[in-house]
C-alpha cells in the first residue's frame, strides 16, 4: 500500500501541522508521519488501534462539525449511514471503532480467490464495464436521469418507454443499488481511491470547474452512456453541495458563515486571510475566489473586510482599511455602490463611530483626535485656549495650519456676529453690549432646533401643502440669530437647484424650498432638517413621515432626527437632552422641563410629559 493516512483522511491536509502534531505525534514514528509514511507501515509500528485512536482524537478536537464521510470518504462505502453523522454526535469511542474497521479492511491480505484488480485499465473503461451489462432502457435512465445535468422527469421517461412512473422509479432504484454494490467490489477499488484523492484535491470548497479539470480523463466520454466521466464521478462525491458555481462539502451556508466569522473583528491583509480560510479546508489557490463569493465580505486594498448591508458599516470598513480620514466623496467612491452623497454625509454625522476631523474629513472615533465643529466654534475654542481673547493673526495661523479652511473665511467669521474686538484689538467672544442683537431665546431654547454631533444646530421643518406649493415660511428668531442674522439683514444659502434667501424684516422668513422638497420627493407630513454651512450652503436631511405603529419613544427620537434603535428609555432621553443643548448628566425632569420651555409639545406628548 502506498497511501498515507492523509490520503484517506483529507482534513489532515487542510489542518495546520502545528495543530495536528500535539495530538497525533508518536515517539516511534517520524515527524508528520500521517503524510510522510504509508498507512500500513504506521499501523505495523504502533498498531491499527493507535492510529485510529489518534485520528479519532483529531476528529473530535478539530472536525467535530463535519460528517464522518467528509473526514474519511471510504466510510461512505463501508458504513453509509454512520458516514452522515458527526464526531460530536457519535463520540470518540464510536468514531475510533469505525476508523479501525476501515483500516482493517484496507490492510487485510488479499483473498486467494479474489479477482485481481486490473489497475492498468483506464478508469473510463472500468466505469464503462459497470454499465455494459445494462439494457438500453436502463442505460437511457442512467444517462437522462441519474447522471444528466438537466434531468428527465419520471413522466417523460414513462411515456418514452410506455411504462408507469413507478416502474421508472423502480428501475432507477435498482440502478443505484447496482452501482452501490459494484463500488464495494474489488474492480471499483481504483475508482474509490480516485474519489478519495479527489476529495482531498477539492477540499471543503472548490470551483465546480475544478472537478472537470482535476484529471484529463474526466472529460472523456463514457462509451456506454454518452456522457463525460466527470458527471458520473460527481455523483460519488456525496456530501458536496453545488451552489453558485462551487462544490462545497458539508453545506454551503455553514461554510459561508464560518468564513464570515473569521473576519468579524475587522480587516485582515489578504495573504493572512488566505491562510485563515485555508484552516476551514479551502485550498489556498482558490481561497481568494471563495472569499469574494461569500456574501458580506469584500477585498478592499489588499484586505478582506466585513461588508454588511448598512452604509455605516461599509464606511467604517473603508476608513479602517485606508487608515486615515477621508471626505464623504472619497468614501462614496470607495464603497462604489448606489449610495447618495447626502446619505453618506448624514450617517457620518449621526453615527458615534465617526469623528469629523476637518471641514470635509471624517475619521474613526477610536483613532482619537479633536473634533472639528465648524469655523465659528473653532474660533471660540482658540479664544478659550488663549485665555479669553487672541490676536486674529494667531487664530488664522492656528486654524489654517490644522484645517482645510481659508484665511479669508476665518477673518470674515472673526469679524462677524458673535465676536468683538478688545481694547488692544484682539478678538473675543461678544458680550451683551447694546450694539449686539440678543434674541429672547437662544437656539438651544428654540422650538424644533436640534444640535447634531458635529456641533451644528438644525431646524426641523414639518412639510405642509404651503411648502409644496412654493410658499415661504417663518424661521424662529433664535435659529436665525444662530446663523449670524439680525433684524434688517438677509442671508443667501446655495443649493444644487438654486439659492434660498432668508430675510429678517418683522420676523425671520425663509424663501421657497420647493426644489429641495422635489429632489427628495417629499410629501405632506415628512420632515426636513436644515441648516447653513460655513460656506453658505443650505444643508438638508429628509425623513419620511413616521411609519404607523412606531413606539412613542422612537416617535419622539424621530422628531429630533434620530432613527437608530435605543436600548432603553434613559438612553433615548439622554440623546434628546444632548440634541437640545443639555449636558449628559441632565435628569429626566430637566430634559422634560427644557422641552416645555422650548415649546416642543409634540415630543413631550410622546414622552408622557
Amino acid at each position: 500500500m502506498n497511501l498515507s493516512l492523509s490520503d484517506i483522511a483529507p482534513p489532515l491536509r487542510w489542518t495546520a501541522p502545528g495543530q495536528i502534531a500535539p495530538i497525533a505525534e508518536e515517539p516511534q514514528l517520524p515527524e508528520a508521519w500521517w503524510q510522510a509514511i504509508p498507512l500500513d507501515r504506521a499501523c505495523a509500528i504502533v498498531g491499527t488501534h493507535a492510529v485510529a485512536s489518534r485520528l479519532a482524537d483529531l476528529a473530535v478536537a478539530f472536525w467535530g462539525h463535519l460528517v464522518l464521510g467528509d473526514i474519511m470518504p471510504l466510510l461512505r462505502f463501508s458504513d453509509p449511514a454512520e458516514a452522515e453523522r458527526t464526531p460530536e454526535t457519535l463520540g470518540k469511542d464510536v468514531v475510533e471503532k469505525l476508523f479501525t474497521g476501515v483500516f482493517d479492511r484496507l490492510l487485510e491480505p488479499a483473498s486467494a480467490t479474489a479477482v485481481p484488480a486490473q489497475q492498468d485499465r483506464p478508469l473510463p473503461e472500468v466505469i464503462d464495464g459497470l454499465f455494459a451489462t445494462l439494457d438500453e432502457r436502463q442505460r437511457a435512465i442512467a444517462r437522462d436521469r441519474l447522471y444528466a445535468g438537466d434531468r428527465a422527469t419520471l413522466d417523460e421517461l414513462a411515456q418514452r418507454f410506455s411504462v408507469t412512473r413507478e416502474r421508472i422509479r423502480q428501475i432507477e432504484r435498482d440502478l443505484r443499488e447496482h452501482v452501490e454494490a459494484w463500488l464495494g467490489g474489488p474492480e471499483a477499488a481504483p475508482l474509490v481511491a480516485h474519489v478519495t484523492w479527489l476529495r482531498g484535491r477539492l477540499g471543503s470548497a472548490a470551483p465546480a470547474d475544478d472537478l472537470t479539470a482535476a484529471v484529463p480523463w474526466h472529460r472523456t466520454e463514457l462509451r456506454t452512456l454518452g456522457i463525460p466521466v466527470w458527471r458520473f464521478v460527481r455523483t460519488l462525491l456525496t456530501g458536496y453541495e453545488e451552489t453558485d458555481g462551487w462544490l462545497v462539502a458539508g453545506g454551503a451556508d455553514d461554510l459561508r458563515e464560518k468564513t464570515r466569522q473569521l473576519f468579524a473583528d475587522g480587516p485582515h491583509p489578504l495573504a493572512e486571510a488566505v491562510t485563515m480560510v485555508a484552516q476551514l479546508g479551502v485550498r489556498e489557490d482558490v481561497a481568494e475566489r471563495w472569499i469574494l463569493a461569500v456574501p458580506h465580505l469584500r477585498v478592499l486594498d489588499g484586505h478582506v473586510v466585513p461588508w454588511p448591508r448598512s452604509i455605516n458599516d461599509k464606511a467604517e470598513a473603508v476608513l479602517a482599511v485606508t487608515g486615515k480620514p477621508m471626505s464623504p466623496e472619497e468614501i462614496q467612491e470607495r464603497i462604489g455602490e448606489d449610495y447618495s452623497l447626502v446619505g453618506i454625509r448624514n450617517q457620518l454625522t449621526a453615527d458615534d463611530r465617526f469623528l469629523r476631523v476637518d471641514r470635509n474629513k471624517y475619521g474613526l472615533t477610536r483613532w482619537g483626535g479633536e473634533e472639528y465643529l465648524g469655523i465659528r466654534e473653532m474660533i471660540v475654542r482658540e479664544i478659550e485656549r488663549a485665555g479669553g481673547e487672541a490676536p486674529v493673526n494667531t487664530i488664522v495661523a492656528n486654524l489654517t495650519s490644522r484645517y482645510d479652511v481659508s484665511e479669508s473665511s476665518v477673518r470674515a467669521y472673526s469679524g462677524g456676529p458673535g465676536f468683538e474686538r478688545s481694547q488692544r484689538g484682539w478678538v473675543r467672544v461678544a458680550g451683551t453690549s447694546s450694539g449686539d442683537y440678543q434674541p429672547r431665546k437662544d437656539v438651544s431654547e428654540t422650538r424644533r432646533c436640534f444640535r447634531s454631533r458635529d456641533g451644528r444646530w438644525w431646524h426641523r421643518v414639518d412639510v405642509n401643502a404651503e411648502h409644496l406649493r412654493g410658499s415661504g415660511s417663518p424661521l424662529p428668531t433664535g435659529f436665525a440669530a444662530h446663523l449670524g442674522m439680525a433684524p434688517g439683514g438677509s442671508l443667501t444659502a446655495s443649493t444644487p437647484t438654486g439659492d434660498v434667501v432668508i430675510s429678517w424684516h418683522n420676523q425671520p422668513t425663509m424663501g421657497s424650498i420647493r426644489n429641495v422638497l422635489a429632489d427628495y420627493k417629499a410629501g405632506e407630513g415628512d420632515h426636513i432638517f436644515l441648516t447653513v454651512s460655513d460656506g453658505g450652503e443650505l444643508l438638508t436631511r429628509h425623513l419620511p413621515g413616521a411609519p404607523p405603529g412606531m413606539p412613542p419613544l422612537n416617535r419622539a427620537l424621530y422628531l429630533i432626527g434620530y432613527t437608530a434603535p435605543v436600548a432603553s428609555e434613559m438612553e433615548g432621553l439622554r440623546l434628546i437632552g444632548a440634541r437640545v443643548g443639555l449636558p449628559e448628566t441632565a435628569t429626566r425632569e430637566e430634559i422634560l422641563a427644557r422641552l416645555r420651555e422650548r415649546g416642543d409639545r409634540d415630543i413631550l406628548g410622546f414622552l408622557g410629559g
